[in-house]
């Protein structure tokens, strides 16, 4: 292992970790992988984030070998579909957030609540039809939810957020689940109000230089 594996090793342990300081997960449940070389290094399956060492990180190519002895994440599927056919985005982020999942399990896209939606791309945040985790079927729906966006939410299951980086990627899951925090809350005062679609496409321009978007987040894992 040279050190820009491990390096890369380590950025990938730190990701999962940070997802368990946030509260967007708990035990052995959600993934990340980061791209790096001509494939991905992903979270190995079931073992907790307290236990993962560099050394257990699974380097995954893109036809899906990996060595015998290491087994990956089982949603392995669409960390390598979604890097494989978005070159914008170099890392990816899975998790059980409780009000994001929430809205998953109602089955519920996040509409324009909040100007902040114009982070993942555009007004809406869509919610994948369910599919068995683990499968490509679940793979194909999460990338068409995806299309112009860089989150979405998983039927009965979870959320996903790809990114330029660890960092942004990262940085989306965390304003994902604000936002369904917010938008929960909301719904228990009264109606919301939504912001038009010319409102949302004129922020989202405005975004392109806004926080890490300035600079594109962290240096690229290669």
């Amino acid at each position: 292992m040279d050190k820009d594996e491990r390096s890369a090793r380590e950025s990938v342990v730190a990701a999962a970790r940070e997802l368990d300081a946030q509260g967007l997960n708990r035990g052995t449940s959600g993934n990340v992988s980061v791209r790096f070389r001509d494939g991905l290094l992903i979270t190995p399956s079931g073992l907790p984030t307290a236990r993962m060492r560099p050394e257990d990180v699974v380097p995954l190519a893109l036809d899906g070998t990996h060595p015998a002895d290491q087994k990956p994440s089982s949603e392995w599927h669409f960390h390598r579909d979604i890097l494989a056919s978005r070159p914008d985005c170099d890392a990816v982020v899975h998790a059980h957030p409780v009000y994001c999942t929430a809205f998953a399990l109602c089955r519920r896209e996040i509409p324009a609540v909040h100007y902040m939606i114009a982070a993942f791309g555009g007004p809406s945040v869509r919610c994948a039809p369910y599919a068995p985790y683990g499968t490509a079927e679940l793979s194909e729906l999460a990338l068409a939810a995806l299309i112009d966006r860089n989150v979405c939410l998983l039927a009965n299951h979870g959320m996903i957020a790809a990114g330029a980086s660890l960092e942004k990627a990262l940085w989306l899951a965390v304003e994902l689940e604000t936002m369904c925090h917010q938008y929960a809350v909301a719904l228990q005062i009264g109606t919301p109000a939504i912001l038009s679609e010319h409102e949302i496409g004129t922020t989202v321009e405005r975004f392109r230089g806004y926080g890490l978007n300035a600079t594109g987040g962290a240096s690229k894992s290669r």
